[in-house]
Formats: C-alpha cells, sequence, structure tokens
C-alpha cells in the first residue's frame, strides 16, 4: 500500500457520509508525503478499523469528521482553482466539527506536498 505518485505510504478512512461527495470514494487513502487522496480501493490501501488515525500523516490533523475534512482539502489543494467550492465546503465542514483550520495549516508539516502550503493558504485566507 503506498502512493502511485510518490511511493511513499498511505492511511485510508472511511469518509462520512456529508462528506462523500468531495472524495474520491467512500474509503479513501491519503498519501503521508504528498497528501494526494485517492480511491482506497484503487490502490490497494489496508482497509481502516475504526476511527481514522491521520495523525500517521501528521500530528496535525485532529480526531473524526474535522479529520477526514481535512484530509480531503488536502487532496483537493493541488487544484485550488477547479476546487475550490469543493475545498470551501470542506473547511466549512471542519470548522463546524471543532477543527481550526488556519492552525492545522499553520502546523501543517508538508514540505513534500503535491502543493505549495505557503500560497494554497493565502489563496484560503483571501477566499474565506
Amino acid at each position: 500500500m503506498s502512493c502511485p505518485r510518490c511511493d511513499a505510504a498511505l492511511v485510508a478512512f472511511d469518509v462520512p457520509p456529508a462528506l462523500r461527495e468531495h472524495a474520491p470514494a467512500a474509503t479513501t487513502a491519503i498519501c503521508t508525503r504528498c497528501l494526494r487522496t485517492f480511491d482506497a480501493d484503487a490502490v490497494d490501501a489496508e482497509e481502516p478499523r475504526g476511527q481514522p488515525d491521520l495523525s500517521a500523516v501528521d500530528p496535525a490533523f485532529p480526531d473524526g469528521e474535522a479529520g477526514a475534512a481535512l484530509a480531503l482539502v488536502c487532496g483537493q489543494l493541488e487544484s485550488f482553482a477547479l476546487n475550490r467550492a469543493s475545498i470551501e465546503a470542506l473547511v466549512e465542514h471542519a470548522e463546524r466539527s471543532g477543527a481550526d483550520v488556519f492552525a492545522f495549516l499553520e502546523r501543517l508539516d508538508a514540505a513534500d506536498a503535491a502543493f505549495d502550503l505557503d500560497r494554497r493558504r493565502a489563496a484560503l485566507l483571501d477566499v474565506l
């Protein structure tokens, strides 16, 4: 179970029903290095057990639905312009679930992410 783009480890998680329209699949996997998301079945990711433990990706990820929403945000930040509406909906959901999205983005260690975190953080500040 490794990322098809960068060969790093993947962490699979079940996507809450309220977020499924923004996810690649009901069970999604996020790369621990590039932060891209994939259909977990398509990349042969190990089935998640219980609540997702996204701390394996980065300790900044919160638990529960907020963590799942932020994982999906990360997967869409590579193309902010194309995914803007979905990103905004996911950010709103994460905030309603108790996450401080901007604190999360400040703490996230994304040196090898598929997107420039500083630029995406600035873009999010502009639109939110």
